[in-house]
């Protein structure tokens, strides 16, 4: 029995449990954030910046403060002073976040095979 309950100890919790906010919770703050960040389009190309796969990674912290990694299409993109805003007040507007960092990287540079499925279609690029 004892031997059991060691191997219950060593086994790692699972990933939502790292979090301070229960796993409901975060898993429709996240479906929130994406729908969200799905709302912000790049004005050159008729797709949103998810879907063209400009958004490197989303970050929810136990504060409710959220971050996001994001990229342009081009490092000279017409819009590039205006999207993080963009970004800052879509992801802003989701209930139960308390705050919103975007960091532009370029670091790996986007390309055209980021994009989903559902973007190529868009820009009839499938």
């Amino acid at each position: 029995m004892q031997d059991a309950a060691i191997t219950e100890q060593e086994t790692p919790p699972p990933a939502a449990a790292a979090s301070a906010i229960p796993a409901d919770e975060l898993a429709r703050i996240t479906d929130d954030i994406v729908s969200a960040l799905k709302t912000v389009y790049d004005p050159e190309i008729p797709a949103d910046i998810y879907e063209l796969g400009l958004v490197y990674k989303i970050d929810i912290e136990d504060d409710r403060s959220v971050k996001i990694d994001m990229t342009l299409t081009a490092p000279g993109c017409p819009v590039a002073g205006e999207m993080p805003g963009w970004v800052e007040n879509a992801v802003g507007a989701v209930e139960g976040v308390s705050g919103v960092e975007v960091k532009m990287v370029f670091d790996p540079p986007w390309t055209p095979d980021r994009m989903s499925e559902e973007a190529q279609v868009a820009v009839g690029w499938y």
